[in-house]
């Protein structure tokens, strides 16, 4: 039986010439033998006590920003797991693994089976260009990175973001999910999706 295992790392977050200090969730979908990681931030060693033991079958970018991409590589060398991204992402992945590329592409609608359950992919561009989400349908859950928080959207105020398409993502892809989903963030709290309904239905800025 499939269930969600959390972790939180703490690190920074750059671009656009700021940084800043923040602490990233981990999210691991799997059973007792195997499992996917979503997003790999800051720290292998705090990942890995998440994954305890379990075969890796893939690390699953929600995005390229740094504070989610970080530690990638070295995950995925630990795991011996493919990394997936988004590929309208990888001018972000380049500013911070201009030598390494990503083992592989995720693509909207695409299925990804683990555990008896499945994760389906959600491109929802609007933080970043190639930001995805991830539905288990049969968990209850998805998986939203930086697009959608307690509390509304990711942020769009940096290069390569966009207010406009966040919203668009959000409403296409998100608010067509059940209500009773769960939503399981990139940063902070948990939050459902009949929660968050309501301010992405007002006029947008």
């Amino acid at each position: 039986m499939a269930r969600i295992d959390h972790g939180v790392t703490s690190g920074t977050f750059s671009l656009d010439g700021e940084t800043h200090r923040v602490d990233n969730n981990v999210w691991v979908v799997g059973d007792d033998s195997e499992c996917v990681v979503i997003d790999a931030p800051h720290d292998v060693e705090a990942i890995l006590r998440v994954v305890a033991g379990r075969e890796v079958r893939a690390i699953l970018a929600t995005h390229a920003h740094d504070d989610h991409v970080r530690v990638a590589p070295a995950l995925a060398r630990a795991t011996d797991a493919p990394v997936l991204l988004h590929p309208a992402d990888l001018v972000l992945w380049r500013m911070c693994h201009p030598d390494v590329e990503p083992d592989g592409e995720l693509t909207d609608g695409q299925r990804i089976d683990i555990a008896g359950t499945t994760l389906h992919v959600l491109h929802t561009p609007g933080h970043s260009p190639g930001a995805c989400c991830f539905h288990a349908p049969a968990l209850k859950a998805v998986f939203t990175g930086d697009t959608l928080f307690q509390g509304g959207p990711g942020a769009t105020g940096r290069s390569y973001s966009s207010h406009d398409l966040i919203i668009d993502s959000i409403t296409a892809k998100l608010l067509a999910l059940p209500a009773d989903t769960t939503v399981h963030t990139g940063h902070g709290p948990d939050t459902t999706i009949a929660d968050e309904a309501p301010g992405l239905r007002e006029p947008t800025r």
